[in-house]
């Protein structure tokens, strides 16, 4: 599965991207780091934990989406590796519910390829997957990344306390929300007629954490 529009595509994250993923992390660490996901340490009682290997964590994806509860996909530009969007928490019944979370070049950056990737996510959830709400957790510090689900009218529904570990430490982070009834024409539509009213704009689009 590929979804795509113009020079920005989602695909599944494999194996044989552990190259070209590696260099990006290792170019952007100081651009990533204060929005990644961290393992708090262990209590007394409770086991230790490491951070897992890149084989390890996409094994772990792959285990999650063949369970029906993840979408794990790479961002490409131009056709080069530039990030990563998961979404995760897929959960039915009554529900119908998942949650993004994304990262990407900062040498991409200002070039709408973060909104437009999350837009194609959330179409894909809505009209193929079955979806009917879907969030976006981000850290009132992340003023780019909040922009980004802004631009693409997700509701800001208030403040989870102390929410994920992030860069060392348990952080708070504002609730933005969607459903199928509020992007009835599609989201990756809005983003477009938004553009062509405003023209492109620059500036950085500012990862949060790659999942959630």
């Amino acid at each position: 599965m590929e979804l795509t529009d113009g020079d920005i595509a989602l695909r599944p994250i494999k194996l044989r991207d552990q190259r070209a993923w590696r260099e990006v992390n290792r170019r952007n660490r100081d651009w990533l780091r204060p929005w990644e996901a961290t393992i708090p340490p262990p209590t007394p009682s409770g086991p230790v934990t490491h951070r897992p290997t890149y084989r390890q964590m996409v094994r772990h994806l792959r285990a999650e989406a063949n369970a029906g509860r993840m979408l794990p996909f790479v961002i490409e530009y131009q056709g080069r590796l530039v990030g990563q969007l998961t979404v995760a928490g897929i959960t039915w019944g009554s529900m119908c519910s998942a949650h993004v979370g994304y990262w990407v070049d900062e040498g991409v950056a200002g070039r709408g390829v973060m909104p437009t990737a999350v837009a194609l996510a959330v179409d894909h959830c809505f009209r193929t997957v079955g979806l009917h709400r879907i969030e976006v957790c981000i850290r009132p510090e992340n003023g780019p990344s909040r922009r980004v689900v802004e631009k693409l009218g997700f509701r800001e529904e208030g403040m989870r306390p102390r929410y994920l570990h992030i860069d060392g430490a348990w952080r708070d982070h504002l609730v933005y929300a969607l459903t199928s009834e509020e992007a009835p024409e599609g989201l990756l539509r809005r983003w477009h007629q938004a553009r062509s009213r405003t023209g492109p704009r620059t500036g950085p689009e500012s990862p949060g954490p790659p999942w959630k």
